[in-house]
């Protein structure tokens, strides 16, 4: 591995001309791709194989005129004061607001709420029923203010109205604010880090490059693989956030051989045969947590995971061809300026060479170095610190709790969470999260009407309306309202007693079918596929990767301490997200509007992304100790050696990932802020805590026993060569030297 790739460093450092013409090409072939394309699909959700998917597909098949994609809205309305929304003046102002509804653009219909007898017992709020001849995304501007100018008409004549469902645009967009903020912060550590604006410009060139291919490309195939304008968000995170580490890690590595005396293009081709080895592994880590979200079998994850890999892997693809190219543009430039003199006449003789390698030798040890010495020195009080803390931050996450996105989680100044309080106050808690219940028959009607009399009388009904029938008699649907709201726990024991009834009601009925869906029954569904996913993922991503690992390090125990690492910095996560987004702590600091429970899908998610990322660190940090050790270093100054010369990268990298993903914490959209904070927390956890005190204590403790591996398997296992013990022309160098940093562990 580290000969091929030293191999075709070399070729793109010689031939950067070439290799730039052919990734601009890229990058303009997939952006005309993208610019040319059909827009993007509008967002669905579906989980196959459960009860509610089957009823929704049922009714999109029995009911085909009804569109069920097509927009609507809840006008909900309220009298002032102790007035009644029944009196003739009020019925009036209803009725110029139910007119000017009528009138709003790509309106299919509204329904009047007198007709349709849709008034509370208290006779004080009612509630318009609007829909529309297209989707919510197809919703123009106009219809948007058209809807916005009917209920402003009727707020000037003294009515409380506000409204809900997917037709009222939501003030929550994505506008690039978190991308530039990312950006702009990864820039100041960059240049803090290298001391040149031309190493600091490489690594956001060429993530900005992989990303907008990336991104291109999912917009180019969005309308034939029906992937959602909503699918790149995670692609773009992950990008941005590799794309810079990637590249950071083999600019490093070029910087440190040129400051051990090596030619500019064998510092290339070792940089990339080395680092970039390290780079190749790490991203398959992450390839492999994304692409096995597909086993958890909703489509929306699995299209997200797959996309994400996708645009990581172009990352990768991007650090080991372009980067050495654009350190062929500028080899010398890339140097601190108060190193670049030495190297801007004729490369060093071999003399110069020596008597750089004896200077970096007697160059004062970093502070990587001068903590790793101190980890080696107290490696048990430091393991205990840094589990100890990582467990408390982590104890929230036994009080996680999940649920999905609506309108009763929005912030309380929305006009959305203002007419789902106004009608849970009306017409009880349970009216904002209907079940519906499906009934296939020969005869439709009267099976309905028999379970519509069955399930009016079982505890916890507040109200089950008249069935709607088709046209063709073979299939009805019922509406109950629970006297719960949709996110209470007796909600959900309502619709598990409802489903235990089915089996029992097809039997007396004669019905084929009867299934029960709605908003709480999705949450079921969805958190049961969920369950049943998880070990089966657990198992394919830690698996894949355990393996990987002991291919790249011939180890045994090191693989196992990175997974049991990556548990404790994934818990951590969750426990800040609980308390943050759940709890309310730091909430207006962190700009959290509403406090409530977690979304449903970040725990699998986060798992499968910070498992890629936990690697990530772990064959940045680790790959130099291996080196070392390789090389003849003793275990305590293999750790040593790999923080020197990896500390300060891993550092950086992992302060620049953070940033790029607190950076989205500036949208608006709540799913995708509380995605950039657990996954910032869970790198920031990760590096600092795990990969900088933990591991570092443990391979204290564990000494030569951390590179055990058993014969019969070393044997068995294929040699990869990460450390480049291959490459040719290979000179001693302070990685190889055992002595150098022996002062510091003793």
């Amino acid at each position: 591995m580290a000969t091929f790739l030293s191999r075709l460093g070399r070729f793109c450092f010689r031939r950067r001309g070439l290799v730039l013409l052919l990734w601009l090409l890229a990058l303009f072939g997939a952006g005309f791709a993208a610019s040319t394309a059909p827009p993007p699909p509008a967002d669905t959700f579906s989980m196959p194989g459960t009860e509610s998917q089957q009823a929704f597909d049922l009714l999109q098949k029995k009911f085909p005129d009804a569109r069920a994609d097509g927009a609507a809205a809840r006008v909900v309305i309220r009298a002032p004061g102790t007035e009644q929304i029944t009196s003739a003046a009020r019925r009036a102002q209803v009725g110029r607001l139910v007119a000017g509804l009528s009138e709003a653009p790509q309106v299919a219909s509204v329904a009047d709420p007198f007709e349709a007898n849709a008034v509370s017992h208290d006779r004080t709020t009612t509630y318009a029923y609007v829909t529309y001849e297209a989707t919510a995304l197809e919703l123009t501007d106009a219809a948007h203010d058209g809807l916005d100018e009917a209920m402003d008409r009727a707020r000037s004549e003294g009515l409380v109205v506000e409204a809900g469902g997917d037709a009222v645009e939501v003030e929550q967009a994505m506008d690039g604010t978190g991308e530039k903020l990312g950006i702009l912060l990864s820039a100041v550590v960059l240049l803090l880090t290298f001391g040149s604006l031309v190493a600091a410009g490489m690594p956001l060139l060429t993530a900005l490059i992989g990303v907008g291919i990336g991104i291109s490309g999912i917009t180019a195939l969005g309308s034939t693989l029906g992937l959602s304008s909503t699918t790149s968000t995670l692609a773009m995170m992950l990008g941005l956030a590799v794309g810079i580490d990637y590249a950071l890690f083999i600019v490093s590595r070029y910087r440190s051989e040129i400051a051990e005396g090596r030619e500019r293009a064998d510092a290339a081709a070792r940089a990339v045969g080395t680092a970039g080895s390290a780079v190749v592994f790490a991203g398959l880590t992450v390839i492999i947590a994304l692409a096995g979200l597909a086993v958890v079998g909703v489509p929306m994850l699995t299209k997200m995971g797959l996309t994400a890999a996708g645009t990581v892997a172009v990352a990768v693809l991007v650090a080991v061809t372009f980067v050495p190219a654009l350190l062929g543009w500028a080899p010398v430039k890339v140097l601190a300026r108060r190193d670049r003199k030495p190297y801007t006449g004729t490369p060093l003789t071999k003399r110069q060479q020596r008597v750089a390698a004896e200077r970096a030798a007697r160059t004062k040890p970093r502070l990587g170095a001068r903590w790793a010495g101190f980890v080696l020195r107290h490696p048990v009080a430091v393991l205990l610190v840094g589990v100890v803390g990582l467990g408390a931050v982590a104890a929230p996450a036994a009080s996680l709790e999940l649920g999905l996105p609506g309108e009763g989680t929005m912030a309380p100044h929305t006009t959305q969470r203002k007419a789902y309080d106004m009608l849970s106050d009306s017409f009880g808690p349970g009216f904002n999260g209907p079940l519906t219940v499906t009934i296939e028959a020969r005869a439709a009607k009267p099976a309905a009407e028999q379970v519509r009399s069955s399930l009016a009388r079982v505890r916890g009904v507040a109200a089950v309306s008249p069935a709607t029938t088709n046209p063709s008699n073979d299939t009805a649907v019922l509406t109950v309202v629970p006297s719960t709201g949709p996110t209470d726990t007796r909600t959900e024991d309502l619709v598990r007693s409802l489903r235990a009834m089915a089996g029992g009601l097809e039997s007396r009925t004669g019905a084929a079918t009867i299934m029960v869906a709605g908003q709480t029954a999705m949450f079921l569904d969805f958190s049961r596929t969920l369950d049943e996913a998880l070990l089966p993922y657990l198992g394919l991503v830690v698996g894949l990767a355990f393996l990987l690992l002991i291919l790249v390090f011939r180890s045994v125990l090191v693989p196992l301490k990175a997974a049991l690492g990556f548990l404790l910095s994934v818990t951590a996560a969750l426990g800040a997200v609980v308390a943050v987004f759940q709890w309310g702590w730091l909430a207006d600091l962190l700009g959290v509007d509403q406090p409530g429970p977690v979304m449903s899908t970040l725990p699998i998610f986060m798992i499968g992304v910070v498992f890629g990322l936990a690697m990530d660190y772990e064959v940045f940090l680790v790959s130099r100790m291996r080196e070392a050790y390789v090389h003849g270093a003793r275990p305590a100054e293999a750790v040593v050696t790999g923080f020197r010369y990896g500390g300060r990268v891993v550092t950086a990298a992992a302060i620049i990932m953070a940033s790029v993903f607190s950076g989205f914490m500036m949208e608006d959209n709540d799913f995708v802020k509380m995605i950039g904070f657990g996954l910032a927390a869970a790198v920031l956890f990760d590096a600092f805590v795990v990969r900088m005190a933990v591991v570092p204590a443990l391979f204290a403790l564990l000494g030569r026993s951390a590179w055990w591996l058993p014969r019969w398997l070393d044997r068995l296992l294929p040699r990869i060569d990460v450390e480049g013990e291959q490459l040719t022309a290979r000179r001693a160098t302070p990685t190889a030297d055992p002595g150098r940093d022996r002062h510091l562990v003793g």
